[in-house]
């Protein structure tokens, strides 16, 4: 019954495709402990290192006390609604200044939920070919007509708004800021431009972006002043912020129709009040001093090559960039390999993911095993 299960697992493993689940005996912000041994950790999202730092934990409980269940035991459309989910939604709009918030159970649901509901089969989606799959699973849920633009190509976006946009009801542009597997930022300034030209709807994922980028951490589209011009603003709260659970802010009417018609939220049990409570204070309470610790990450990020604190190191084959993966582990640094699906076949990488634990020193050794080049070493 289960042979041909087997043997795509076997070939999995033939292609080093195959993936299973690390049993960490121990982690931090800054090392992970696995096989007993102490590594510096380069695949976490932790950026800021909130979610598991001891004394701000222990800070929280003080501050949560009893007053926060570990269950909702309900939808959001239920019985799921407390009173700091609505402190949350609210906060999130006050800092963005937009309409109305909404709150999601992961990224993923908020992406999905929002990209499937809101477009139809009357209307047609343009998104950057590196937008993360569950972007791609939302159009491919949403019916809706979908063209995937050359990455950060703005030519190649015009070309496909302007043959395409006058057949639809609505035409939507989605991209994420920063590209969770290549450390690059998108074009908003020119999307922007382009949205504004054709009528366009704009969404975009500041998921990695979120708590690192601009002076309140909101993200690329705060560095560069165009949070009002984008119509829904996407983030998260399990990478910077350390918790769990996404958002998503904008136009009053949009949030609305996601209540009533985003799948992922109305189907789903809302997140404990404890997490809902924690991803709150640390927005009000640690966010706001975050500025320079965060400025001196991506300045890292910068000195590695990268225009973020996500660095791609791109190998090629899967059994390549498994192997460089061993001799950094041997070295004390864990990375794991990203492979296809993830990334285009051939574009096999080491993702290097900052915190603002590392420092210049931590880097040095890694940049001679991987062998980035002379400029880049230097400017450590």
């Amino acid at each position: 019954m289960y042979d041909n299960f087997a043997e795509k697992l076997e070939f999995l493993k033939s292609n080093s495709h195959f993936r299973d689940i690390k049993d960490f005996e121990q982690k931090n912000s800054k090392y992970i402990y696995y096989k007993g041994k102490k590594l510096l950790n380069l695949s976490s999202n932790n950026y800021l290192g909130f979610a598991d730092n001891k004394e701000i934990t222990e800070e929280f409980l003080e501050y949560a006390s009893s007053n926060y269940p570990l269950g909702s035991a309900s939808a959001r459309l239920l019985t799921g609604t407390l009173p700091v989910y609505k402190e949350l939604e609210n906060l999130l709009c006050h800092i963005f200044d937009k309409e109305k918030a909404l709150l999601f159970n992961s990224g993923y649901h908020a992406n999905v939920g929002i990209t499937s509901s809101i477009a139809d089969k009357n209307d047609v989606i343009f998104s950057d070919k590196l937008n993360h799959a569950s972007i791609i699973d939302g159009m491919k849920l949403s019916n809706a007509k979908f063209f995937r633009y050359v990455h950060n190509d703005m030519e190649s976006l015009e070309k496909l708004i302007q043959r395409e946009h006058h057949n639809y009801n609505n035409a939507i542009i989605i991209t994420e800021s920063v590209f969770s597997m290549d450390g690059d930022i998108a074009n908003l300034e020119k999307i922007v431009e382009l949205k504004k030209k054709y009528n366009c709807m704009l969404i975009v994922d500041e998921a990695h972006a979120f708590g690192v980028f601009g002076k309140n951490g909101l993200g690329v589209s705060e560095v560069l002043g165009l949070t009002n011009e984008i119509d829904l603003i996407v983030g998260t709260f399990g990478k910077s912020i350390g918790s769990m659970g996404a958002f998503v802010v904008g136009n009053k009417i949009l949030i609305e129709y996601l209540i009533n018609k985003a799948r992922s939220f109305i189907f789903s049990t809302a997140l404990p009040p404890i997490n809902i409570a924690f991803s709150k204070w640390i927005i009000e309470n640690k966010l706001p001093y975050t500025f320079e610790k965060r400025q001196k990450m991506l300045k890292l990020g910068h000195s590695l090559g990268s225009e973020s604190h996500i660095i791609p190191v791109i190998i090629g084959g899967n059994a390549q960039t498994e192997q460089i993966c061993k001799r950094l582990f041997d070295a004390g640094y864990f990375t794991l390999p990203i492979r296809p699906p993830t990334v285009p076949e051939g574009t096999s990488r080491l993702r290097l993911s900052l915190t603002a634990e590392i420092n210049q020193e931590d880097m040095k050794n890694l940049c001679n095993i991987i062998g980035l080049t002379k400029k880049i070493m230097t400017n450590l």
